[in-house]
């Protein structure tokens, strides 16, 4: 059976919707009124920051989506658009979580960009691994693929660094311990 370049992509998607469920459980106790400590949900922000945001969203729109449209497969331009709109719009969701703890704690302000930030996450990984994983999968060459493969792993390694990743995935296990396995 044949790898297809979106694997990679759609494996992250698993990382991305894990790290989801922990904010959305952070969340949660913070409206529950419970202390959440701040260095824990700037630790969480930098997960998304560095992992779903420049590793994951840089791939696509650095190495993907270009060979997408080298190749037409943007049904007219839309899908990828739409997709880096909503790439944009969590960036924006991102900073107001982030604003929303210096200075003064705005509890609220986190919260409602902590919701929104989920709510879109969750629909934006539905269309890729949907719509855009299979247009990709199915429509560039064999050896676009391989070659985009093999310029994945070397993007990550240049923007994360060597071990990053395996370090990102420490941090949602301790926080997977420390929020989701609580009583």
């Amino acid at each position: 059976m044949m790898n297809y370049v979106c694997d990679d992509l759609r494996s992250e998607h698993e990382g991305i919707l894990f790290g989801i469920s922990i904010l959305e459980k952070m969340t949660a106790l913070i409206e529950g009124n419970q202390s959440i400590p701040l260095e824990d949900l700037y630790e969480m922000i930098g997960f998304f920051k560095l992992f779903a945001d420049k590793c994951h969203h840089g791939k696509e729109e650095n190495l993907l989506f270009p060979v997408m449209i080298e190749f037409d497969l943007t049904l007219d331009g839309v899908l990828i658009k739409v997709l880096l709109t909503e790439h944009s719009e969590g960036r924006i969701y991102l900073s107001l979580m982030t604003d929303s703890l210096t200075d003064q704690y705005h509890r609220d302000d986190f919260i409602a960009s902590s919701k929104n930030y989920c709510e879109l996450l969750r629909k934006h990984i539905q269309k890729e691994n949907t719509s855009l994983f299979p247009l990709a999968d199915n429509n560039i060459p064999a050896n676009r693929q391989e070659a985009l493969s093999t310029a994945f792993e070397k993007f990550e390694e240049e923007v994360m660094g060597k071990g990053t990743h395996e370090k990102l995935h420490e941090t949602l296990h301790k926080f997977e311990k420390k929020y989701l396995e609580q009583v």
